[in-house]
């Protein structure tokens, strides 16, 4: 399986001190994480924390405590020793400032925002948010957009994968004009305890089946040259201009400047009527696999590797079948035909916001924002979201005593 080296790969450890941004003075009992990982620590009595073993890599380290703003750090972690200091700024109340709540959340907003947030899939059905009331959702009407923020964190059990998620400093919003979902923060899991041995198989089994075919198993197949090998195909999309859609504007417009006052007759109103059901953009998908330098590239020095690719990238994965509550249709543009492995298959789609996005063996790309994620990886969310330490057939830890 692909990956199963991670916990053999470079390691460097990582200590360092939190202290209070205004009076320099050590924070102890604060909260130290890598971002998107399960390592996490919390500082001594004077304020130092030590991470001995951390997978080579390129990571947000967070600070959090109670009263103060996160403090992040961008650090890249490599064979040797490095100290971070990490410096809080407090949010504390100025001397007779007056605290103004928030409204609480409105029923509709805040079930809309759940639902979006966590997916529809089995496993996010699974999910239970356990502190709704420290969230804030709001709808604007002038900009048809919802919003969503956290102050502190959004905590969310996923009984289906056995992991603890506190989002920290969560940016949500979804867009009612094209459908656009969008969340960032800085996420850290921690292991829920099995309550015996056959939950703990179960979450093995599941954590798998989130990672098979999943955005960060294809980037490290990337990585290693490995995309056939572990089931993937890749395919690139062409997008063009609609001429048939450019030539109904031109229509459009001349009949509207004709008829200001809107009196169409039952024809023209149908000619209106047909040119709004075009498409102004356009795909095609071609057949053949791209080669792997057709979607990589590998710095000359060969430490730094990058997504890059023409138009977009279809992306079609034939090691596992897609969620049954997957009710779109598989891939608008077609399947890849023989040669190509039949059955069960999912179906998704790449852009890149700008020419190229680099991205790390972990499987994580450096800017989360450089690649736009839709088709079946757009209905994977937090119900398959796994931490990039991941590494695929190790064991949750053993059952111990139920959970409070």
């Amino acid at each position: 399986m692909l990956f199963t080296g991670q916990a053999a790969q470079a390691q460097g450890k990582l200590t360092g001190v939190v202290r209070d941004s205004a009076t320099n003075e050590p924070l102890s009992f604060a909260s130290v994480f890598l971002a998107n990982t399960t390592l996490g620590v919390t500082t001594t009595e004077q304020g130092t924390f030590v991470f001995p073993k951390v997978p080579a890599g390129t990571y947000d380290i967070v600070g959090s405590y109670v009263g103060y703003r996160l403090a992040k750090q961008n650090i890249t972690v490599g064979k040797e020793s490095q100290e971070v200091n990490l410096k809080l700024a407090s949010n504390g109340n100025q001397l007779g400032e007056v605290v103004v709540k928030p409204a609480p959340n409105k029923p509709e907003e805040y079930q809309k925002f759940s639902r979006l947030f966590l997916g529809g899939s089995t496993f996010s059905a699974q999910c239970r948010i356990s502190n709704p009331d420290d969230v804030q959702v709001l709808y604007d009407d002038s900009t048809k957009e919802l919003t969503a923020q956290t102050k502190g964190f959004l905590q969310i059990d996923n009984e289906a994968l056995g992991y603890r998620l506190k989002y920290y400093g969560l940016q949500f919003s979804f867009s009612d004009n094209d459908h656009s979902v969008f969340y960032y923060g800085q996420p850290v899991f921690e292991e829920l305890k099995p309550k015996d041995e056959r939950q703990r198989k179960l979450w093995a089994a599941n954590r798998l089946t989130a990672y098979k075919g999943s955005f960060m198993h294809f980037l490290r197949s990337v990585y290693n040259d490995r995309l056939k090998a572990e089931g993937f195909y890749t395919q690139q999309i062409r997008v063009f201009e609609n001429p048939k859609y450019l030539r109904a504007e031109e229509q459009r417009k001349a009949l509207v400047a004709g008829k200001p006052d809107g009196a169409y007759t039952a024809a023209e109103q149908d000619s209106l009527d047909q040119w709004d059901g075009l498409a102004p953009m356009l795909a095609t998908l071609n057949q053949q696999p791209l080669p792997i330098d057709s979607i990589r590239r590998v710095s000359p020095n060969g430490k730094r590797t990058f997504l890059r690719f023409n138009g977009e990238l279809q992306v079609a994965y034939f090691g596992e079948a897609p969620d049954p509550l997957y009710k779109r249709p598989m891939s608008p543009l077609g399947y890849p035909k023989p040669p190509f492995p039949t059955g069960p298959r999912q179906v998704s789609r790449l852009k890149l916001q700008g020419r190229e996005a680099q991205f790390q063996a972990n499987g994580t790309l450096l800017n989360p924002l450089d690649v736009f994620n839709g088709e079946y990886w757009g209905f994977e969310k937090i119900g398959e979201f796994l931490p990039v330490d991941y590494v695929p057939g190790s064991l949750p830890p053993a059952a111990g005593p139920a959970r409070p």
